[in-house]
């Protein structure tokens, strides 16, 4: 029986920091991540491809987080998606929830939260 493959989680987040470590946290907890600096460089990968969850910044240059949703499920690329905003608004809170978001979390979050959430969207439960 072949193994089950890794879960891949990509990470979009034009802070380099943030993306280093939410990609060293989500591999220590034996996943895959694949960090992507805007909405349009995650936009550019091969569709088939997609993550089996996503982790984005709402703010970000170009495309914003809640826009590079709307443009995934627009395609028909449905996954989870937990976002992250240094800047929460109960009106994109609103908006992404509807929209099928997972979570929608302030910044800083706690490696805990956010493995707790991850690990949640895997599974295939609303927190």
């Amino acid at each position: 029986m072949p193994m089950a493959k890794t879960p891949v989680i990509a990470i979009v987040d034009d802070d380099e920091g943030v993306r280093t470590s939410l990609a060293s946290l989500v591999r220590s907890i034996g996943y895959e991540a694949q960090a992507y600096e805007s909405g349009m460089d995650f936009l550019r990968q091969t569709p088939g491809d997609d993550p089996a969850c996503m982790i984005a910044d709402v703010q970000m240059p170009v495309i914003t987080g809640d826009e590079l949703q709307a443009q995934l499920i627009a395609s028909g690329r449905r996954f989870p998606i937990i976002f992250m905003t240094a800047f929460p608004s109960e009106s994109v809170r609103r908006r992404v929830m509807a929209a099928g978001a997972h979570c929608y979390l302030g910044k800083p979050s706690s490696g805990d939260e956010i493995i707790r959430y991850l690990e949640e969207a895997l599974a295939g439960h609303a927190p």
